[in-house]
């Protein structure tokens, strides 16, 4: 997916063209590479989650990788939560939301992989009440001064909460991703993305190769028409609706339009009945892998019945 706009290209890739799943996701981004090298398109940037595999390999390639904010968020929300869980550390509860919210803030306003981990390492000093800090990349908290009124909020030093917080901060894996978040866009629009896929790939059933690529373009011509859809106006105003989940608000957008459809049946009735050979001829190019069940031998039918 570009960044900037919509779905550009789609790799199927099955574990058993590669040797096993762990290097689907490699196999694919070597594919899409590839088309677009090949199309004379550079890239500024890989925006990826942070598997080993993959960093590797755009390193081996000389691309630059960041990783989106919200895999990374949701990694280190989760160890949060753990401590916070625990009695010693409930203080932690309270600063949940402003630690979340600090991550894409650090991303997102931040020009080096320095600056990232010198704004990261200052939320420690934060959370004392303490607003300045050492790092000349990041010497002062960017929010104005004001005086707490509660002051037990504060976390003190030497308490346990305190410590697990700086033994999860200042390790050497999340100094590393931190350095590497990404500072643009985020993977949101992507996410919308696989939920346009479960419409036309429900992930309870089971379909064969070609029937899964068909319906993975599918899934990325109507997110593709779709993705940019208008706000709905009620009064001139935009139509809002309360998520009450997160006590929140969402502008409504227009109703989807599915013109991709009929573009597909003109160039079906039009094109390809009249002189299908181009067509065939290309279908016959996709190189289709055995079912992942002919590795295996499977019982015999009567067997089965007697059992």
């Amino acid at each position: 997916m570009d960044q900037n706009s919509n779905v550009v290209d789609i790799q199927l890739v099955q574990s058993s063209e590669v040797g096993g799943s762990t290097d689907m996701q490699k196999e694919a981004v070597k594919r899409s590479l590839k088309l677009l090298e090949d199309s004379g398109i550079k890239l500024e940037c890989v925006v990826s989650d942070r598997r080993p595999q993959l960093q590797e390999f755009l390193s081996d390639v000389k691309i630059t990788q960041y990783y989106d904010v919200r895999h990374f968020e949701k990694g280190i929300y989760k160890k949060l939560k753990a401590i916070a869980n625990t009695r010693e550390c409930e203080k932690v509860k309270k600063w949940l939301p402003m630690i979340k919210n600090q991550i894409y803030w650090i991303a997102a306003s931040s020009c080096s992989g320095p600056e990232r981990v010198a704004k990261w390492a200052s939320v420690i000093n934060h959370l004392q009440d303490i607003h300045t800090h050492t790092d000349p990349l990041y010497p002062k908290c960017a929010h104005p001064p004001r005086v707490s009124k509660d002051k037990e909020k504060w976390l003190k030093a030497g308490t346990p909460a305190l410590y697990k917080l700086k033994k999860l901060f200042t390790g050497k894996r999340v100094l590393k991703d931190v350095a590497k978040l990404c500072p643009h866009q985020q993977s949101s629009c992507f996410e919308a993305f696989h939920s346009a896929v479960t419409r036309f790939l429900p992930k309870g059933v089971t379909f064969p190769f070609l029937e899964t690529l068909c319906r993975l373009y599918l899934s990325a011509m109507h997110f593709n028409e779709n993705s940019e859809q208008p706000e709905r106006q009620a009064d001139g105003k935009p139509h809002l609706e309360i998520h009450w989940g997160a006590c929140t608000v969402k502008a409504l957008r227009e109703d989807p339009t599915f013109n991709y459809v009929d573009e597909l049946m003109r160039l079906v009735f039009e094109v390809v009945f009249p002189d299908p050979a181009p067509f065939v001829s290309q279908l016959r190019q996709i190189v289709v892998p055995e079912p992942l069940r002919s590795q295996y031998d499977g019982p015999a039918m009567e067997d089965v019945v007697a059992r």
